[in-house]
C-alpha cells in the first residue's frame, strides 16, 4: 500500500475529539459521495460515531473532510459502562444488497466489556440499532459471554460450510487465555527454550491467539435477523512474525476478480511482566469467491506498517485499517483505498492497485478447522 497522508485530525476546541477521531467505517451514499464515520473519542475516552464527507483534490485522491455531526452515541444500557461512561466505537459499514440497505457494526462498550453492535440505515444519515449480535451455542464457547470486537459483514450472500445460503460475519472472540497479558507464559517459555519465530514450529497457525472467526445469518428476510448466529467456525489465526499476537478484521470484505479481499490487521511486539511495546500492522487476505471460508492468499509480510506518521500518539505504533473503498468514481476499479487509524489518534488513507496477477502462497493456507454445526 501507498499512503497518500493524514486525512483527518482531531479538532481539539471540540470537546467530543479530545482524545482523537480514530478507526473509521466508510460508505458511499445514494448520492454517490464517499462518508467517514470516525470514531470520536471524548475527555475520558467515551467514545461516539461522527460522519463527515470525503473531499477530494482534482487527481481523485482524498484530501480533507466535512464535518457533518454525530450519528450514534451511548444511549442504550449495552453501550454504557462505569468505567468510561460509554462508548460506540471502530465501526464498519456493509451496504448487503439482498437486503437493501447499510448494515452497521460496532464495538459497544457495555457493562460486561466490549460486544458487537449492530445498526442499520436507509440514506447513512439516520441509523436504527438492531442491538447486540447474538451467537447461537454451536461455538466450542458462548460467544455471548466473551469479548467480541472487530466484525464485519460480507455484502453478499456466501454458502455456510454446509451451503446454506447466508450472510457471514467476520469476527474476533476473546476466548480466556487469549488476551495479551494471558499469553506471557507462553512467550516466555519460547525464548527459554530459545525457539524463534523463523523455526518451522512457529509458522504452524497459534489457535489459542486471538484468531478470525466467521459466523452465518441463515437465509435472511429482514435486517433484524442479522443479529442471530450460527454455524461459527475458525478462519485463520495468527502465523507470521508481523501478526504473532493476534489478528482482527480490518476492513469489510471486497469482491475482486481473486475473490474477497479482506485487509485486517495483525498485532506484534514485545509482551512480558514489565513492558508491553505492541506493533499493528495491516495485511491482506484473499478469500477463495464461493467458498469464502477457504484462503485463496495471505500476506507473508505486512502491507502498511507504522512508520514517522504512526510513532507518535495516543497509542504508539498502530496502523489500524477500517475502511475500504474501491474507486469505481474515477473509473479506476483495481485502485482501491484504504482508511485507518493513526496511533488511536488520527486517520489516514493509502491506497493499493489489486495486480494482474494474485501472488503465490508462502505456504498452504489453513485447512478449516474448529467447525460446528
Amino acid at each position: 500500500m501507498r499512503r497518500l497522508g493524514v486525512l483527518m485530525e482531531p479538532d481539539r476546541s471540540n470537546p467530543y475529539e479530545a482524545e482523537g477521531v480514530l478507526n473509521p467505517a466508510t460508505a458511499r451514499g445514494p448520492d454517490g459521495q464517499l462518508y467517514l464515520f470516525p470514531r470520536m473519542v471524548a475527555s475520558g475516552n467515551y467514545s461516539r460515531i461522527g460522519i463527515a464527507r470525503v473531499c477530494f483534490d482534482g487527481d481523485g485522491n482524498p484530501c480533507g473532510v466535512e464535518r457533518l455531526g454525530v450519528v450514534l452515541e451511548p444511549e442504550e444500557d449495552f453501550e454504557k459502562n462505569p468505567e468510561t461512561g460509554g462508548g460506540c466505537e471502530d465501526p464498519r459499514i456493509s451496504w448487503i444488497e439482498p437486503l437493501g440497505c447499510y448494515v452497521m457494526t460496532y464495538t459497544a462498550y457495555g457493562p460486561a466489556g466490549p460486544r458487537i453492535a449492530l445498526a442499520v440505515s436507509q440514506d447513512l444519515m439516520a441509523w436504527k440499532r438492531l442491538g447486540l449480535a447474538r451467537f447461537l451455542e454451536t461455538a466450542p464457547v458462548n460467544f455471548n459471554n466473551v469479548f467480541n470486537k472487530d466484525a464485519v459483514f460480507f455484502p453478499a450472500m456466501i454458502p455456510d460450510p454446509d451451503g446454506v445460503p447466508s450472510i457471514g460475519l467476520i469476527h474476533r472472540p476473546l476466548f480466556p487465555g487469549t488476551q495479551p497479558h494471558e499469553l506471557i507464559d507462553e512467550l516466555e517459555e519460547k525464548r527459554r527454550t530459545h525457539e524463534t519465530l523463523e523455526t518451522p514450529a512457529n509458522r504452524r497457525p497459534r489457535i489459542h491467539h486471538e484468531s478470525l472467526w466467521i459466523s452465518y445469518c441463515h437465509n435472511p428476510k429482514l435486517p433484524e435477523h442479522l443479529c442471530t448466529l450460527q454455524a461459527h467456525h475458525r478462519l485463520m489465526s495468527p502465523r507470521y512474525s508481523w501478526e504473532r499476537i493476534k489478528v482482527g478484521a480490518g476492513a469489510p470484505p471486497l469482491m475482486t476478480r481473486y475473490g474477497w479481499l479482506l485487509i485486517y490487521h495483525g498485532v506484534s511486539g514485545i509482551l512480558d511482566l514489565t513492558r508491553k511495546r505492541l506493533r499493528y500492522s495491516a495485511g491482506a487476505l484473499v478469500l477463495d469467491p464461493h467458498h469464502p471460508d477457504k484462503i485463496r492468499y495471505r500476506s507473508r509480510h505486512p502491507t502498511l506498517a507504522p512508520d514517522e506518521h504512526e510513532r507518535e500518539g495516543v497509542v504508539p505504533n498502530v496502523v489500524f485499517p477500517t475502511g475500504i473503498d474501491q474507486r469505481t468514481d474515477i473509473g479506476q476499479p483495481e485502485r482501491v483505498d484504504v482508511y485507518y487509524g493513526m496511533a488511536d489518534d488520527r486517520i489516514g488513507v493509502a491506497t493499493l492497485t489489486i495486480p494482474a496477477r494474485l501472488p503465490r502462497m508462502a505456504q498452504p493456507p489453513e485447512a478449516r478447522r474448529d467447525a460446528a454445526a
